[in-house]
Parts: C-alpha cells; sequence; structure tokens
C-alpha cells in the first residue's frame, strides 16, 4: 500500500529538511518545493493527502496557492505555516480556503496532530459517497428543512466539515445552532472523536478556568483530585461554545490564549499541555455590536469568526413547518404511531411568527400532543392564541427568551395587558390568579356549562379541564 504523500512548499531549506525527517518517522512520503511555480508542477503530476505551504515565498503569497489548492484540487487540504504573532496571516488563510495553520517556529507536537487531522479528512472523504442517502444528502444530517434556505445551509455544512477554521453559528435563539455545529463535526474527519458543547452562560464566573482547562489535586479547597475540563475531553474533536457571547473579558483572554497557542494549563499546573481541538462558536447576539461597546475582545472576535454560519429564523422557513412537525411528533408519540396534524392546525402553525422558532414549535406540539384525541391534532389543541402570541411578525424589541416564557404560560385569549403599577413577588402565582379569574368569570357567565365556557375563552373542552384542574377551580366556587 502507497504511503500518503505531503508537499512542502517553503524556501527554508532548514525548515523543509525538518518536516521531511518529521513525515518520514511518521510513515508519510513527501515532496519539496521552495516556490509556487514548482509547486504547481507537483500539482499536476501528483495526488497530496496535504499540502504544506508558508505564507511569503519569492515568487508570491501563499495566500495565492491557497486559493488556487481549494478551487483545482478541491479534495486536497493546504495548511499554511505563518511568522509568529501573524494572527491576521493565519485568519485571511483559513478564510481563503485553508485547512489549517501553524505558526513559526514550527511545534512538532502540533504538526503532527494537524497532518493526523488531514490523513483523517481523506479517509472521511473516500468514504463519502457510501454514506448518503437516495436524496444525495449524508445519512448522519440532524438539520431537517427542505426550503431553500436550509438547502444553502447544509451546503455550507458540508464545506465547513473538510476544514479546521474555527465557525461562528448566528442566528436567534431555538433555530438549531447545536444542531448545526453537532452536523459540522458529524460530516468531518473528526466525526469519531469527541463533541463537547458547553453553555458558556451557565457557568459561574469563579469557576470558568477550571471548567474549560481543568484542575491539578489540590489546586484550591475541593480540588480532591485532578480532572480535566472542556477543552481536554474535546482532544481530537470538536469543542461547542454556545453563548459564547457572554465569557467575561476576562475569561475571553485566557480562551485566547489557548486557541493561539493550540496548549491550555490546569489551574494548580505548572506546565502547559497541547490540545487538539476544532472550535466552534454560537450565540443569538451580534457579536459584532458586543465588540463595539467594549463587551466583547476585537482580537477573540476575530480569532471565533473565521467563517460564520448564520441559520434562518423559522418564520423565514414556514414551507418547512410540516416536515418539522412530523419528524418531532413521531419522536414525542413513540413507540406509539405518530400523532396527525389536521389541515386546520398546520395551516394555523403555518400562519404563527414563532419567536421562538423549532423549539417553541416542539413546546407547542408536546403540550398539542397531550390534548389531542387519539393522536388527532386539531387547531384547537394548539392553543396559540391562548399562549398569548400573536400571529403577527415580531417586533424589534420582542426577545426570543422573552417570548419563550410567553409561549409556555397558558394565559387565556381573553386576557389583556394592563399597567400594574406594582411587581408580583411571584409572578407564576400572580399569573394563576389572573387565569383563575377570567375562567371563574366565564363560568359564571355559562351557569358552569363548561363547554360554552370554553367557547368564550377560545380554547377546548379538554384544555378547559385541564386549567380547572390545575388551577384547583370548582362549581362550589
Amino acid at each position: 500500500m502507497t504511503a500518503p504523500r505531503i508537499l512542502i512548499v517553503d524556501d527554508e531549506a532548514d525548515l523543509r529538511e525538518l518536516l521531511e525527517i518529521t513525515f518520514i518517522k511518521m510513515g508519510l512520503d513527501s515532496d519539496s518545493a521552495d516556490c509556487i511555480a514548482v509547486a504547481r508542477t507537483y500539482l499536476a503530476q501528483k495526488e497530496y493527502a496535504l499540502v504544506l505551504t508558508d505564507m511569503r515565498l519569492p515568487d508570491g503569497q501563499g495566500s495565492e496557492l491557497v486559493r488556487e489548492v481549494s478551487a483545482k484540487y478541491k479534495n486536497t487540504p493546504i495548511a499554511v505555516i505563518t511568522a509568529f504573532g501573524s494572527a491576521d496571516n493565519a485568519v485571511a488563510a483559513l478564510k481563503a480556503g485553508a485547512f489549517d495553520y501553524l505558526s513559526k517556529p514550527v511545534a512538532l507536537d502540533q504538526l503532527r496532530m494537524m497532518v493526523q487531522s488531514a490523513l483523517r479528512l481523506n479517509q472521511a472523504t473516500g468514504k463519502s459517497d457510501s454514506q448518503k442517502d437516495s436524496a444525495g444528502e449524508p445519512m448522519r444530517l440532524r438539520l431537517l428543512g427542505q426550503s431553500g434556505s436550509m438547502q444553502d445551509v447544509r451546503a455550507q455544512i458540508a464545506r465547513l466539515a473538510r476544514s479546521m477554521a474555527p465557525v461562528a453559528i448566528a442566528g436567534e435563539s431555538g433555530s438549531g445552532k447545536e444542531l448545526a455545529a453537532r452536523d459540522i463535526h458529524a460530516q468531518s474527519a473528526r466525526a469519531d472523536k469527541p463533541f463537547v458543547a458547553v453553555n458558556c452562560g451557565a457557568i459561574p464566573e469563579a469557576l470558568m478556568e477550571a471548567e474549560f482547562f481543568g484542575y491539578r489535586k489540590g489546586a484550591f479547597t475541593g480540588a480532591a483530585e485532578d480532572r480535566d475540563g472542556f477543552f481536554q475531553a474535546a482532544n481530537g474533536g470538536t469543542l461547542m461554545l454556545d453563548e459564547v457571547a457572554d465569557l467575561p473579558l476576562a475569561m475571553q483572554v485566557k480562551l485566547l490564549r489557548a486557541i493561539q497557542e493550540r496548549r491550555v494549563r490546569k489551574v494548580g499546573a505548572t506546565v502547559e499541555e497541547p490540545v487538539d481541538v476544532r472550535l466552534i462558536s454560537a450565540t443569538h447576539q451580534n457579536l459584532a455590536e458586543c465588540v463595539e461597546r467594549g463587551k466583547f475582545r476585537q482580537d477573540l472576535y476575530y480569532r471565533l469568526n473565521v467563517i460564520e454560519l448564520s441559520l434562518p429564523p423559522l418564520r423565514e422557513r414556514k414551507d418547512d413547518i410540516g416536515l418539522l412537525a412530523n419528524a418531532i411528533l413521531a419522536r414525542l408519540a413513540a413507540p406509539q404511531p405518530a400523532a396527525v396534524l389536521t389541515r386546520q392546525a398546520l395551516d394555523a402553525l403555518q400562519g404563527h411568527a414563532f419567536p421562538g422558532n423549532v423549539r417553541e414549535l416542539e413546546n407547542i406540539l408536546e403540550r398539542a400532543l397531550a390534548f389531542s384525541n387519539d393522536g388527532l391534532i386539531e387547531m384547537a389543541d394548539l392553543a396559540l392564541k391562548s399562549a398569548g402570541i400573536s400571529h403577527a411578525e415580531p417586533t424589534k424589541a420582542a426577545q426570543p427568551a422573552d417570548s419563550m416564557a410567553i409561549a409556555n404560560e397558558p394565559v387565556p385569549a381573553s386576557t389583556s395587558v394592563r399597567a400594574i403599577d406594582e411587581l408580583p413577588s411571584s409572578l407564576p402565582d400572580h399569573l394563576d390568579n389572573v387565569e383563575r379569574e377570567i375562567i371563574r368569570r366565564a363560568l359564571a357567565k355559562t351557569q358552569f356549562n363548561r363547554t360554552q365556557a370554553a367557547e368564550l375563552l377560545g380554547i377546548s373542552f379538554r384544555q378547559l379541564r385541564y386549567r380547572m384542574q390545575r388551577l384547583a377551580i370548582h362549581e362550589s366556587d
């Protein structure tokens, strides 16, 4: 069996020799070129598992070769070697299509990890045809939807999976950012390695360094044993930093160093250890605006936002709602047969604004399934009006998190929003009292005819009965 071959493009003879020796020890063959012209000759004659080029060459820039290889030899990953501290060059190369980068002086452990990632990528590419379904899409994809915007997203994901470049996923809350990150990982050469997702906004600031980088026994009170952090847990795989905009500035500095050096130091340790992690970040906030406000470091922003993937909100791909609803209902009803939406129920969903996106759709369907008769979901079972959500487009002032909170509160359709002089000490209790009073008024008006009361309130009889049980409303009241 022929050993994989690597093309080295660098005008420093000593570095070329060091790289050649390293590759021989790894069981790899290599060719060396001292300029772009010679590299082009080799590329026209042989196939390479990896091209490794310096950024500054006698007859041009390495970024020029990156663009050329990315366009003409799509299955050949190309990585760049940049001068120490040339972060801008590295980012520019990644945006031009580079698979990865190394900084001078070249650290051999990082070089070996990068080469192994490139070899795994070639193996994954060779298997890609057998891993597609009849529609031509990779079988591991988790993001559903046949709308044009979702097909574009899946095409971008397939391209991003071949790179080591950091990806920043932008999208509203509930739009599927973690699913997109998992798809990138699943289609990459790292698919058999760990995928670790971290919610940056859920970690206390005092514990962040220990959680991200790990700690040594005795480093602080309660550190009874050595423990790895998120970076070590994701070593060889992908680390997703969800809601990255919530990181405090002090932690942003430490994260930036870990990204640049590809090494981390455990709390209480004296030496750093190398880590091989592909970073994917996500947030529903506008990171560029966070940089302008001084809330997010500009240098970290450029490191994380090398390639941006934007996910469309559900209201912009309403043709996908039926497909998504069927998939969600099949999962919720398992192992029983999936529930079915009536035509009127599907029309109501497609006319809904969905400020909470796919997550809100799932919540609505889970509630509707509980109210449905024999798995048939009618429009009244959806309780869209009773959820307090308007079918109009959300205003700029509406926030996804607030919308989700409203969607989960069972507020009757007849409830109006009035100014409150004093804030309630308990919002859930206050809303229960409001709902209880309105239901009692409707029942009194209909002489406790629950069917007529439900019609007055715009909800189904089953929904009214459920609310009466939850709020302990009896005829004697």
